[in-house]
């Protein structure tokens, strides 16, 4: 995995044939290594996504975590998992997979899920003082029967296998560009961004601890929050939650 055209992530790369979780170990070596070290495994045998749900990371995969020691607010991690996102999907469209956003952090094809994102930091009421960047992206692994139908690979879409170390590429190089954007302050630009490769302007259900509620998912506000549209033509703004687009 060599050639990388970057000055800042990437510059490190550790990589495990299996490994726990490649978060986990980004999360305990993050005070002592470099901004930019990616960690990557062939294998996690404890993968997992937001709330500490399972990820199944077989051999195949893309299973990855960058660690990030932004000189910002913690308010702002969310547009951390955005940029991620964003990087996510442009990598997509180079190997002619049309991707969507689905709030918060998950990356669909065809309402599939393809991939996950997750942001984990340790900050103050005011500093950064790291984050840890997860990205799982389904390449040419198999999937499991029971989530054929919620989720999909590169290879299922293509019909062909594509190499990871091509994917790898062409991820970090969008990582770091984003990246370098949100160090300069251009939060606009990767919201605005964010905006065009989302699902929005659709009914959807978001799960929260309180309840769920149901309305258009419209856009997101300077925050990350997502705004939601309701029966009533009332907006609600929603920060925690799980979006599902399949609902009776």
């Amino acid at each position: 995995m060599l050639g990388l055209n970057t000055k800042r992530i990437g510059r490190k790369v550790i990589y495990f044939q299996e490994i726990d979780s490649t978060n986990e170990y980004a999360k305990k070596i993050a005070l002592h290594e470099d901004e930019g070290t990616i960690i990557i495994a062939d294998t996690q045998k404890r993968g997992y996504g937001r709330k500490f749900r399972t990820w199944e990371s077989p051999k195949g995969g893309l299973w990855m975590s960058v660690i990030l020691k932004p000189k910002t607010a913690p308010e702002n991690i969310a547009k951390i998992i955005f940029l991620g996102a964003i990087a996510v999907v442009e990598t997509l469209e180079r190997f002619g997979v049309e991707a969507r956003i689905k709030w918060p952090n998950d990356i669909l094809v065809n309402e599939k899920k393809i991939c996950g994102i997750l942001a984990e930091g340790s900050f103050s009421e005011k500093e950064v003082y790291h984050v840890t960047l997860g990205i799982g992206l389904n390449v040419n692994n198999p999937i499991p029967e029971e989530l054929l139908s919620t989720s999909t690979s590169i290879s299922k879409v293509l019909g062909v296998q594509i190499p990871i170390e091509e994917i790898f590429k062409i991820l970090v190089e969008r990582l770091e560009y984003w990246y370098e954007e949100f160090l300069r302050g251009n939060d606009g630009k990767i919201l605005q961004k964010w905006r065009e490769k989302a699902i929005l302007n659709r009914e959807v259900k978001v799960i929260r601890e309180e309840g769920e509620i149901r309305g258009k998912a419209l856009g997101i506000d300077e925050r990350g929050a997502l705004i939601l549209e309701l029966k009533d033509g009332r907006k609600e703004k929603i920060l925690y939650g799980d979006v599902s687009l399949r609902f009776e």
